[in-house]
């Protein structure tokens, strides 16, 4: 089995997850009230209507402590199931699965809940032509996860990190002195990717005029999205962000943006209904 996304170490996730749980003295539960060679398959199934994700992380934690575990995965990543659907089935070592038990649903049960969340924004702007963005309001150290979590949902994952393009918030202008100036800074420090958040038009030509890439539109109600988008009228691309809701999505996207972005899909998520269920083999 492999599972490979840019940035993340699977086998550091493992380990350090695996740690957390275990601690100095070992799944002391499963030692004692398990044989040894005892053997149990496994069904885990989702209680809701889910799109999955993190099966493969799911698998990874098993196979982690019992490298001979069989394991058949009925459905995968992305896919958008119903309630009661099974979505793995295991055999293996009765306690290596006991012990791992939690710390793979932990894993598929927040990466499905971010997923399924984004479905529904994605589905609620379709025929809008404008994109789901995500944020970097993600769980410090999950960031990785959690953006491959919304891409199975189907948005568009926006900036990785501090480091990827610059963003130029009200802070920053602040401190700058003005909108105009802080991109001209960017720019001269050779930045490529210049975001400028503007919470008002008149901060719209300043920030093109010094050479903005890309426009935040923050805050804005559709109305004055639609005279901002005018305004730009399609010189660079424009993005809706700000207290976005599922009920207002809909009128956002069909103001004519390029993106709207969306804290709550990493932020917010509820994490899925999911459970793992074990019966012997005798």
């Amino acid at each position: 089995m492999t599972f490979t996304l840019d940035g993340f170490d699977l086998a550091a996730f493992l380990s350090a997850t695996l740690a957390e749980d275990l601690g100095d003295a070992g799944d002391i539960t499963s030692s004692a009230v398990i044989p040894a060679d005892a053997r149990f398959t496994g069904v885990m199934d989702s209680r809701d209507a889910i799109v999955v994700a993190g099966l493969p992380i799911a698998e990874a934690f098993f196979r982690a402590l019992d490298p001979q575990v069989k394991i058949e995965r009925l459905v995968e990543d992305g896919q958008k199931v119903a309630a009661g659907t099974d979505l793995m089935r295991l055999e293996g070592n009765g306690r290596a699965m006991l012990t791992a038990e939690r710390s793979a649903l932990n894993t598929v049960q927040h990466l499905s809940g971010i997923a399924t969340m984004t479905r529904t924004y994605v589905d609620k702007i379709l025929g809008t032509g404008a994109i789901l963005l995500d944020t970097r309001k993600t769980i410090p150290g999950l960031r990785v996860l959690e953006k491959y979590a919304t891409r199975m949902g189907g948005a568009t994952n926006h900036r990785m990190g501090l480091w990827d393009a610059a963003m130029i918030k009200d802070n920053h202008v602040a401190v700058a002195g003005g909108v105009a100036e802080a991109v001209r800074r960017a720019k001269a420090a050779g930045i490529e990717r210049i975001i400028v958040e503007v919470d008002s038009t008149d901060q719209i030509e300043p920030a093109l005029a010094a050479g903005a890439t890309h426009l935040l539109l923050d805050n804005m109600a559709p109305p004055m999205l639609r005279g901002a988008v005018t305004l730009v009228g399609g010189r660079v691309p424009t993005e809706a962000s700000g207290g976005v809701r599922l009920d207002t999505i809909r009128a956002i996207a069909e103001t004519g943006v390029t993106y709207v972005s969306v804290g709550r899909l990493t932020q917010s998520a509820p994490a899925a209904d999911i459970g793992l269920d074990f019966a012997s083999l005798d």
